[in-house]
């Protein structure tokens, strides 16, 4: 890697801090509750100071903040709440952290103990704060893609293996849309049961969001078999819904969890494929040996 002078390291962690400052001095003008507005507004301090600790050395040029990384995190918060926004910063921050360890030693030597102190700073800092405000609906998550992962699983793989019976796309969806509504039902009460066990939050919720993801999801998957009588057509179109659920299910719990988004992504993706292709061939099957002509 080329050595970068501390001219260029600073222009560039300037330009960072920056952008989080505004973000968070934006989510504190937003915010509506008082404590989660002052937590914002700690984290603006916080942020502005980092940015001065920097701009000393490119003679306070006048840098502004990454307008497209402010507006994206502004629509993940409308989206998917505080907390989520947060968190998405931290992972960025995580980042950075691994990068001061490098240019450390370009810090002059009256300025190391701020330097620490920062280091310390975004090392803890965001994640207790996320964690204060952190929504509700935050402890359901794994239930919620507990329901995404079982419906693509299984709703896909009854799709294929209907597909290789009935010979109808219309039938396959109708299959995927009973099965899913069977299956939500059978999966909310599991979740309901687990919930009971130890788990600090309502159950009923948990039931309530394992259902409805799993369910939604089924009918997500179902839609191209009613749009379409090829069944090359459909069976491509829903697996591509399938896989874009499992990206972004994967992707928000990667950043609310701090999980891998690719070993989970690839697992699941590898899962449900994998079910598709052994349960299209066990209706070919079962339509050859039974003589079924639907």
């Amino acid at each position: 890697m080329k050595p970068r002078s501390l001219y260029e390291i600073a222009l560039e962690e300037s330009k960072d801090e920056i952008t989080d400052y505004t973000v968070y001095k934006k989510l504190s003008n937003m915010e509506k509750n008082p404590k989660y507005k002052t937590i914002f507004s700690e984290l603006t301090n916080v942020e502005y100071k980092h940015y001065n600790f920097w701009a000393k050395y490119i003679e306070n040029k006048n840098v502004g903040p990454d307008l497209f990384k402010v507006y994206l995190v502004l629509i993940l918060r409308y989206i998917f709440g505080g907390a989520f926004a947060i968190k998405y910063l931290e992972k960025h921050e995580n980042l950075a952290i691994k990068k001061y360890e490098f240019i450390k030693r370009s810090i002059p030597k009256e300025d190391r103990e701020t330097f620490d102190k920062i280091i310390l700073e975004e090392q803890k800092h965001e994640k207790e704060f996320a964690d204060q405000i952190q929504g509700t609906y935050v402890k359901y998550i794994s239930f919620i893609v507990l329901g995404l992962a079982d419906a693509l699983v299984e709703i896909g793989g009854i799709h294929a293996g209907s597909l290789g019976i009935y010979n109808s796309t219309e039938l396959t969806g109708l299959a995927g849309i009973i099965a899913g509504a069977a299956a939500s039902i059978a999966m909310a009460s599991a979740s309901y049961a687990q919930a009971k066990q130890g788990f600090e939050g309502s159950a009923k919720l948990a039931a309530m969001y394992t259902g409805i993801s799993y369910f939604v999801s089924a009918v997500i998957l179902a839609m191209p078999y009613f749009l379409t009588s090829v069944m090359l057509y459909a069976i491509t179109i829903s697996l591509v819904f399938g896989i874009l659920i499992i990206a972004l299910a994967t992707w928000y719990n990667s950043i609310i969890s701090g999980s891998k988004f690719r070993r989970d992504f690839m697992e699941l993706a590898g899962i449900m494929l994998l079910a598709t292709v052994v349960l299209f061939g066990f209706g070919l099957l079962i339509r050859h040996f039974l003589h079924i002509s639907i």
